[in-house]
């Protein structure tokens, strides 16, 4: 199962209706057949997804809607998953999301109607109100431009009020899903944004430690039954030995942590090509290690089997890394966030991107120059 796109509409927080694709929108050339993954005929998948935006345009706000659609989509219970908060109070939310059944060769669109209400015991409650499923055989795709169309099509599936044994949180994706075995493997790293503790693991590649910090000679988790034995050595030094992860920390820097546990979960998506994405991904890294994980995933001859990395970031550098501008959204925040494809803004793919993010050319990259200078004032007043 391969994420196309999410629509998403009734967000308190948003603006518009959120409107989010993640196959190639551009033309297609050959040199940049490389950096994509192919679903079929003429339609591409961008492996690697970024957001950009300057603070509070909303970057993370947009990755938990992803998410929100993702854990629908695996029939996760709208109430446990972790970024449900981004629904608020709202009275309608309406998530379509598109997505390709590589199995049968089928695209689909899951259209859920989601609705909350305050319950004095367990606070905001989210149930689904209406839900349809819509498919179509790639086949009967003629062009790229209306392939996620189905507006002259039947449902497939229905939500049936009747189902009594159907939880009000859970889609009717759960029906498909086990019928099919098909779901999405997802990666949510949200939670280590600003946490590195390494889980007691002994799955770690030894290649990414070394990778990250080339001092380590060893890393190893001997588990003894009782508790854990955590093995460390550095060359030239003597082994230290320690019962919690948390105590890395003491030895590791932050980098290694989190790469460690970034690169391979990274590892396990494209083996598997599910969905990894990490909320600020420079955090904590420099930036040769943040563009060696983006061009694994773009690199056509290692991800073959169509792993897609979701991030966001603050650093417009990372924006060079891309060939093509479809791969990358811009977030801004003004009366509410939206998510702009820079292919609807930058047409060209050979104007530098991270020049064109900087110079202020995008609207709203920037931070404002009124907030600037009453800020240096202040600091000035504070000073003297």
């Amino acid at each position: 199962m391969k994420l196309l796109r999410i629509k998403a509409e009734g967000l308190p927080l948003f603006k518009d209706t959120l409107d989010l694709c993640f196959y190639a929108q551009q033309r297609i050339v050959e040199e940049h057949k490389d950096v994509l993954y192919p679903l079929f005929s003429n339609i591409y998948m961008n492996p690697a997804n970024g957001f950009i935006g300057i603070n509070a345009s909303g970057k993370t706000s947009v990755l938990k809607v992803v998410l929100l659609a993702l854990g629908i989509l695996n029939n996760e219970p709208i109430n446990h998953i972790e970024t449900r908060d981004i629904l608020g109070n709202t009275k309608k939310a309406v998530l379509n999301t598109f997505f390709y059944l590589e199995a049968s060769k089928e695209i689909c669109r899951l259209e859920t109607v989601i609705t909350s209400k305050k319950n004095n015991t367990e606070g905001v409650v989210y149930s689904i109100v209406t839900e349809s499923v819509w498919t179509k055989r790639t086949e009967n795709v003629v062009i790229r431009k209306t392939f996620l169309e189905f507006d002259n099509k039947i449902p497939d599936m229905v939500r049936d009020k009747e189902e009594e044994f159907l939880p009000d949180d859970v889609s009717i994706m759960i029906a498909r899903n086990k019928k099919t075995g098909e779901h999405i493997s997802v990666v949510n790293l949200l939670r280590f944004t600003n946490v590195n503790v390494l889980p007691s693991t002994k799955d770690i590649p030894f290649a990414v430690i070394t990778f990250l910090d080339s001092t380590v000679e060893k890393l190893a988790f001997d588990d003894t039954g009782k508790k854990n034995v955590i093995r460390l050595k550095f060359k030239d030094k003597e082994e230290i030995i320690m019962n919690d992860p948390a105590e890395l920390n003491n030895y590791l820097s932050s980098g290694t942590i989190k790469g460690m546990i970034t690169f391979t979960l990274a590892q396990e998506v494209l083996k598997i090509g599910g969905c990894l994405v990490i909320d600020e991904i420079e955090n904590h890294f420099n930036k040769e290690i943040v563009t060696t994980l983006i061009r694994l995933f773009m690199d056509s001859k290692l991800n073959k089997n169509g792993g897609m990395l979701i991030f966001s970031t603050h650093y417009p550098e990372l924006l060079d890394e891309f060939d093509r501008n479809d791969g990358i959204y811009i977030t801004r925040n003004r009366k509410g966030i939206t998510a702009d494809n820079l292919s609807n803004i930058l047409k060209r793919n050979d104007i530098k991107k991270s020049d064109a993010y900087q110079s202020g050319f995008l609207e709203g990259t920037t931070p404002m120059y009124e907030a600037y200078m009453k800020l240096k004032k202040k600091v000035a007043s504070a000073i003297s």
